[in-house]
């Protein structure tokens, strides 16, 4: 990691100290993440200011920028703060005025809660942004100024970080960083916000394999989490800047982090359209106006739903005759991601194997989803690779456009890196999928294109074994070679046994019925030896 992001991951960690007594990783790092990215607002707004009217930032520092501002805090600036930036903090409600008040011991909760309230007040866009940061929960103190020394220590620890002047995405790095070290934390709560940087990468990629995209591209995850999914695409798609970006989830904290975690990345906010809601209640976007070029999810596995009737006349659900079950919504977000699909795009979701092989109506909709020739390819992964759950799981590929109706069985669950509590893939793992992928081809003990009579065969099952064979004979045994170790293993016992009975013969003893026993076993090791 950049030495940049080295010293902002240290600087939070420092943070946490001062959280870590009072609550665990999955809620300290609200806290947290909250206030790095109100610096980096504060600190984007006196930069530009100094720009506008003075200096440069180059040639100037936050306190200078502060005093700049503090004496031309005039309606024409504020406006061109808010065109540039589409929100405005007032002079008294910059992190680095609150800084003066926490060095001069006159800092209070409420200094924070206004610059807050005041940012999530300029726009739609930053609404509700801090609402999981509870500034006057007990838990950070029992009382007032306890609480204002708790979040003093959190400010204190970040205050000298630069945030602004950091190339490209470095700063956005760092916070999707910090985001997968604060999961390691939490343990299975993480599952509600990250998914591991391998498997996001794979993911992303498997949708742009054969795709060209030099127009821009339309992107969707309907189970976002922190929003790290959806941002790889700026690293692999050919248009980074002409990415439109759909995200929806359900968690509010967990939202507000994507929030966030996209305007860190520098994701222009008319390209990102993100949604606090349930992906499987209500559909969204409405259709008429979006699909999607490509489509990205790692949804709750097996999770419950309500698959009320009504939803059969869903056209998400409808064509397929049945509804994924109440106790397992697996196919439920996976026909939400396939409606919202362009005939041209591909779409790949993280699911367990159970929706591989088990019957019933889950069975139905497989076995129409295969006779529509909507599956394109299923990849096993490694066991324990998600901090969530330790269980193997499956990524399955599907298109809309096919030329056949092939499936492409790729076994990569025995090909990982082993770690201390999760399994993580290596870059070659990701690039030898891809290969594969993309090849389209048999490779032995690792994948297997089937035809569509293959699987009908297979009663539509799409349990991998059935089509990668992956086992590994024993090795034949030499049994002359076994018989001669067995021999100068006697040999060997038997040289012992002579040296031992030399060892009992030396021994003495007053008391004749030790004498007695010892002679006893002599005389059984001799018997043996003839």
């Amino acid at each position: 990691m950049a030495e940049n992001n080295t010293t902002l991951s240290t600087a939070l960690f420092s943070g946490a100290d001062a959280l870590r007594s009072k609550m665990d990783a999955n809620e300290y790092k609200n806290y947290l993440l909250g206030i790095i990215f109100y610096k980096y607002l504060s600190d984007s707004m006196l930069y530009e200011i100094t720009d506008e009217i003075g200096e440069g930032r180059e040639e100037t520092t936050l306190n200078e920028a502060q005093k700049l501002y503090e004496e031309n805090a005039e309606d024409d600036l504020r406006d061109e703060l808010m065109d540039t930036f589409s929100y405005v903090i007032d002079p008294e409600n910059t992190f680095t005025k609150i800084m003066e008040h926490v060095n001069d011991h006159s800092f209070q909760i409420v200094n924070l809660a206004d610059a807050f309230k005041e940012i999530e007040g300029t726009n739609e866009i930053f609404e509700g942004l801090f609402d999981d940061v509870d500034l006057f929960s007990r838990r950070l103190g029992s009382n007032a100024q306890k609480q204002a020394d708790t979040i003093s220590s959190v400010l204190s620890a970040i205050s000298g970080l630069e945030l602004v002047k950091s190339p490209g995405d470095t700063l956005g790095d760092a916070y999707e960083y910090l985001i997968s070290q604060f999961a390691s934390e939490s343990g299975k709560k993480a599952g509600e916000f990250y998914t591991p940087q391998k498997v996001s990468e794979l993911l992303t990629r498997l949708t742009l394999v054969g795709k060209d995209y030099e127009a821009g591209m339309t992107v969707y995850d309907p189970a976002m989490g922190s929003g790290s999914l959806l941002l790889n695409f700026k690293k692999y798609a050919k248009r980074k800047d002409e990415i439109i970006y759909y995200g929806q989830e359900i968690n509010t904290s967990t939202y507000n982090l994507a929030r966030m975690n996209m305007i860190l990345h520098h994701v222009d906010t008319a390209n990102q359209h993100l949604r606090n809601g349930d992906t499987l209640d209500a559909d969204w976007p409405p259709s008429a106006k979006t699909n999607f070029d490509a489509v990205v999810m790692n949804p709750p596995y097996s999770l419950k739903w309500s698959a009320a009737t009504g939803f059969l006349e869903d056209p998400r659900f409808s064509k397929y005759g049945v509804l994924a079950p109440k106790s397992k919504a697996d196919y439920a977000f996976l026909l939400h991601g396939f409606y919202h699909l362009k005939n041209t795009g591909t779409m790949a979701i993280v699911l367990p194997h159970g929706v591989l092989f088990r019957g019933a109506k889950e069975g139905k909709i497989r076995q129409k989803l295969l006779e529509d020739g909507s599956i394109d390819a299923v990849i096993g992964l490694p066991a324990n690779l998600f901090y969530s759950t330790s269980i193997p799981t499956t990524i399955v590929v599907l298109k809309k456009d096919k030329e056949d109706r092939s499936v492409l069985f790729i076994d990569a669950s025995k090909e990982f890196e082993k770690g201390k509590n999760q399994n993580q893939l290596r870059e070659e793992d990701v690039e030898k999928i891809l290969k594969t992928y993309q090849e389209r081809k048999d490779v032995d003990k690792y994948a297997h294109l089937a035809s569509f009579d293959e699987i009908k065969d297979n009663d539509f099952n799409l349990n991998i074994p059935r089509y990668v064979d992956t086992f590994e004979p024993e090795p034949e045994v030499d049994l002359k070679q076994v018989s001669k170790e067995l021999t100068e293993v006697n040999a060997q016992i038997k040289d012992n046994e002579k040296e031992l009975v030399g060892m009992l013969k030396q021994l003495t003893s007053k008391d004749d019925n030790v004498m007695e026993g010892i002679n006893d076993i002599i005389q059984n090791f001799e018997e043996d030896l003839k």
